[in-house]
């Protein structure tokens, strides 16, 4: 059978049922649920499948059914967290952010290719759009309203959104992140990102005003490229089912970013870095850490639930911010905080690194959750891709409810 028969090979609905073990019946029934298409067959009297649409089901359906019971099974190609460790795609994730930039390791999540010298470039109108709909926010407006409002702005002048095809997708994505990164306001009247420049240069004046040295970009882009993914945070899964909705990408990085916005999920860095600045202010980690403790509050920067030791990314940017003079008195800092803490066990996490990269560029407490948002949205984006291939709708748990039986009178 030729490559082409293959591809318009029909199915009747009997043989679709075999092939998926099911009856008859339960075949419309994944029709009606938007799982499978049909179209009647030449004579009329019946529907027909395409084949490979049925084989692709079979397949979710048998790995679904191996699934823990009871447990909520979301597999991943993407990121795997073990030993203290984490990969990208089966590659050591902190080799690979330390050798390639940013763009080229969201490539590489994305298509398990590393194209050289990738770079990303906003659409004009894109931009345009995304500036304007910014600029009407107020001023005290944070970083993550402004990026919410730049991604809702942007979606409406694509008309390609809607389209889940994994081409369309990506092209959406290389014109979304740049246009994050140009969209929000700058110390100085930065440019938009170029085709040939880096992201992390282009946001630099969204962060500070201080003026850049290479190896400041280089610290800034292995930040973007370490934070690229890391498994399911509370973010991811919140895009992973708006994908399973069939959300268009833009709407998948919203519900990302109104996960991010909660206290205990983006915060962490923006309070590590007043935590540090408050350190160096006063001399000393003893009493800012004692007065957390006492108001009850927990040391930010400190210990990671999916390691026992130290955060990969935090060891591997504490490597690179050792080759910055700018960054000595902030690294000193983060490292007396860990040493009053040690008798804890904690040991520093990204959050802390990355409060040591914002405090010693003069960038605000906030730029932290800026960095974090626009690198974690190619990790977004490509859960996305995975889950725009599985059953529609599949994280639909159950409720349990524990109210008062029913019939109550009417109030």
């Amino acid at each position: 059978m030729s490559e082409d028969e293959r591809r318009e090979r029909r199915l009747t609905t009997r043989e679709a049922a075999q092939l998926l073990g099911v009856k008859p019946a339960t075949v419309y029934a994944y029709v009606s649920r938007g799982q499978l298409g049909s179209r009647r067959d030449a004579a009329g009297r019946g529907s027909t499948f395409d084949a490979r649409e049925v084989e692709a089901l079979a397949r979710r359906s048998r790995r679904e059914a191996a699934a823990p019971a009871g447990e909520l099974s979301v597999r991943t190609a993407l990121t795997l967290i073990e030993a203290d460790r984490y990969f990208f795609r089966g590659v050591d994730a902190v080799e690979l952010a330390s050798r390639y930039p940013y763009e080229e390791v969201a490539e590489w999540l994305w298509t398990g290719t590393l194209p050289h010298g990738a770079r990303f470039t906003a659409p004009p109108d894109a931009l345009t759009a995304a500036r304007r709909a910014v600029a009407a926010l107020p001023e005290h407006s944070g970083p993550l309203d402004r990026l919410r409002v730049a991604v809702a702005a942007a979606a409406v002048v694509d008309p390609l959104r809607f389209d889940l095809s994994e081409e369309a997708v990506l092209g959406s994505a290389r014109c979304l992140i740049p246009t994050l990164v140009g969209a929000l306001p700058g110390a100085e009247a930065a440019p938009a990102p170029e085709g040939d420049g880096r992201l992390a240069r282009a946001l630099w004046p969204r962060l500070t005003g201080h003026e850049p040295d290479q190896a400041a970009i280089d610290a800034l882009d292995l930040a973007l490229a370490l934070l690229v993914d890391h498994d399911l945070a509370a973010s991811t899964l919140a895009v992973r089912v708006a994908a399973s909705a069939r959300a268009h990408p833009y709407a998948v990085v919203s519900a990302g970013l109104g996960a991010l916005e909660g206290p205990l999920h983006g915060a962490a860095g923006r309070l590590a870095h007043r935590m540090l600045a408050e350190v160096l202010e006063r001399g000393g980690a003893a009493p800012v850490v004692a007065e957390h403790l006492r108001a009850g509050r927990r040391v930010p920067g400190l210990g990671h639930r999916l390691y026992r030791g130290e955060d990969p990314r935090a060891r591997a940017l504490f490597a690179h911010l050792e080759a910055l003079p700018a960054a000595a008195p902030a690294l000193g800092a983060a490292r007396d905080v860990a040493a009053v803490m040690a008798r804890h066990g904690l040991h520093p996490n990204v959050d802390l690194a990355l409060a040591v990269l914002t405090v010693s560029c003069g960038m605000t407490a906030e730029a932290g959750e800026t960095v974090f948002a626009v690198a974690r949205t190619a990790g977004w984006i490509a859960h996305a891709l995975e889950e725009y291939q599985e059953r529609p709708l599949r994280m639909r748990p159950s409720g349990h409810y524990t109210g008062t039986r029913p019939p109550r009178p009417l109030p």
